[in-house]
């Protein structure tokens, strides 16, 4: 074996045991239910050595050719029958609580993912396909759910078994058992050189399967547009690709796991052969019964019944440690840095943006040395070229990521100090993208006010003109919306509707009417002029007829700010908006 497979066998080992270690961890919140288990796995995989015993006691009882006993052997025979029937039902007993254990697991680990999606960075969210993470939640924990049942069904038992029957071996013979435990390890040692080598197999399926998620819900979620431009053979080459790096990966994992079962038996019934061997040739001499032979033999195949059970689902147990290893990964990241607990008692809408530095990427710079003031009232309008930081600035104001260097105030008070609700609160946001909830009109206009009356909803969606379409609705606002109910359009007044709704001292808007027809833009358009009066507004726009009211207007590029004025006096000078407008407005 190379450096780089000994550093890489290793680290699978050292993955495993700290997985393994996470995993006792969340177990430890149910140890009533963990005793309990264990109790009734005790109890049944005591009654069920105890049926050697018997057996062997019974054939005892057969002494020769017209010397049975048959009143011992029938009462040896309904001590069996009432064994077996209470090993039976305390294996049930166990089953019913490794099912609750196991879910109950399962449920916490979604919970904590889902809660902690909430709290990660945007960075984070940016990085990772939703596909991989929606796979991490549901299709891992799916996984491990099956591997951590197995595995607990067979750990109870089995552990119990093995000390069990050591203990009656021991009883019956002590030199038979001594050998027993002598090649007891090399079972251990072939299920372990296999076991190590194929979690890293599976955690790579578990990557593929993630990234074959992410593809699928892209595919299917933009299918209007992979058709319109012809692009379905090169979709279904990517997945074909995909798809057979996963059929690999799997097959691989499966043929490498697949190979310790019938390792592990192969140990065992050498074993078993030994024990055979070696009992025979104490009969002659009276050291051993041929009812205790059978006894041994029985207790033999016990003793290596736990290996064989537990080499036959080290497949799922892998592939459920190297699934638990995806959702730990997610669990593990760093949340957003901590939130203040300050708050805006009145918010005046007064904004100070001072010496600010920001990128995405940190190897290139976006945002250098920005400065702007605006004052309670003002309404200052964003504009340049695609990519210049229009948007990223405003991800800044809402925090959605933190500045690199410099500082923003909103009413002398700087954003780090304020909790994000309160932050986020102050600004009533509508995006270009649009987002809808699976749920009723209602529900989606609610969004930020959930206590809001009919009255209230009707006023805002009447301002935002989107009550025209709504009656149009099977249900009106109890009409139930899915991802294609409405048009684009639609769903951007429904989202204009909802800022509306909140009526928010200060407001963002970024191309927010970007989806809608002109004659609606206009009237909307009014709806916002006469909502932004008083209020300090943010507006991104590509239209630049749409920002000539504004009391100022930023022009950026490369993420600086090259010109900044009012729209005449930028149209005076003749520079680089000047250029914009005029491209926008005079015929080629």
């Amino acid at each position: 074996m190379g450096k780089a497979a000994q550093i890489k066998y290793r680290l699978s080992q050292n993955n495993s045991v700290i997985i393994l270690k996470k995993l006792f961890r969340m177990i430890g919140k149910y140890k009533i239910i963990l005793g309990l288990s264990i109790l009734f796995a005790s109890v049944s995989v005591i009654l069920q050595l105890y049926v050697p015993i018997l057996f062997g006691s019974a054939i005892d009882e057969i002494i020769a050719a017209g010397r049975v006993d048959f009143t011992s052997m029938w009462g040896y025979l309904r001590q069996i029958l009432v064994a077996v029937a209470a090993s039976a039902l305390a294996s049930w007993g166990m089953s019913l609580l490794n099912n609750r254990m196991t879910y109950r697991i399962v449920q916490d680990l979604r919970a904590q993912a889902m809660r902690h999606i909430q709290v990660l960075p945007l960075s984070y969210l940016d990085r990772h396909s939703t596909g991989d993470i929606v796979s991490r939640i549901i299709a891992d924990t799916g996984i491990l759910s099956d591997g951590l049942l197995l595995g607990f069904t067979q750990l109870f038992s089995g552990i119990v078994t093995l000390v069990a029957t050591l203990i009656f071996m021991f009883s019956k013979n002590f030199w038979i058992t001594l050998m027993v435990i002598v090649l007891t390890p090399v079972s251990f040692l072939v299920a372990k050189f296999i076991a190590s080598r194929s979690f890293r197999m599976f955690h790579r399926q578990s990557e593929a399967r993630g990234r074959q998620t992410a593809l699928i819900e892209e595919m299917i979620g933009n299918q209007k547009v992979v058709r319109a431009f012809g692009y379905e053979k090169r979709a279904s080459d990517r997945f074909a690709a995909v798809n057979e790096e996963l059929r690999q990966c799997s097959q691989q994992a499966v043929f490498y796991s697949s190979l310790t079962n019938p390792s592990t038996r192969f140990v065992n019934n050498v074993i078993y052969a030994g024990v055979a061997l070696i009992g025979a040739f104490l009969i002659p001499g009276g050291a051993l019964t041929v009812g205790g032979l059978s006894v041994l033999l029985s207790y033999a195949n016990q003793y290596m019944k736990p290996f064989n059970d537990i080499s036959s689902v080290v497949t799922e147990m892998q592939n459920a440690l190297a699934c638990a290893a995806r959702i730990f990964d997610l669990l593990e990241q760093a949340p957003e840095t901590p939130d203040a607990d300050g708050k805006l008692e009145t918010v005046r809408g007064e904004v100070d943006i001072r010496n600010v530095d920001f990128s995405y990427d940190k190897s290139r710079r976006l945002i250098e040395n920005f400065n702007l003031h605006v004052q309670p009232g003002m309404r200052v309008a964003i504009v340049g070229p695609t990519g210049c930081g229009k948007t990223t600035l405003i991800n800044l104001l809402m925090r959605f990521y933190d500045v690199d260097s410099g500082a923003i105030d909103v009413d002398g008070r700087a954003i780090p100090t304020l909790s994000r609700h309160a932050l986020r609160s102050s600004f009533g946001m509508v995006l270009q993208d649009t987002w809808i909830k699976q749920g009723t009109v209602r529900d989606n206009i609610c969004f930020g006010r959930p206590d809001a009356k009919d009255a209230e909803i009707i006023r805002a969606a009447r301002e935002a003109h989107s009550w025209e379409f709504i009656e149009r609705l099977p249900q009106g606002l109890d009409t139930v919306l899915h991802e294609d109910s409405i048009s684009q359009g639609q769903k951007q007044l429904l989202c204009i509707t909802r800022v509306m709704l909140c009526l928010p001292p200060m407001l963002i808007l970024d191309e927010a009417t970007s989806s809608i027809d002109t004659r609606t833009e206009l009237q909307v358009q009014e709806a916002f002029d006469k909502l932004m009066q008083g209020r300090t507004s943010f507006v991104v726009a590509h239209r630049l007829s749409t920002v000539r009211n504004a009391s100022l207007i930023l022009v950026m590029r490369d993420g600086k700010v090259i010109e900044q004025g009012r729209h005449e006096e930028l149209l005076a000078k003749g520079g680089f908006y000047s250029d914009l407008y005029n491209s926008q407005f005079q015929p080629s």
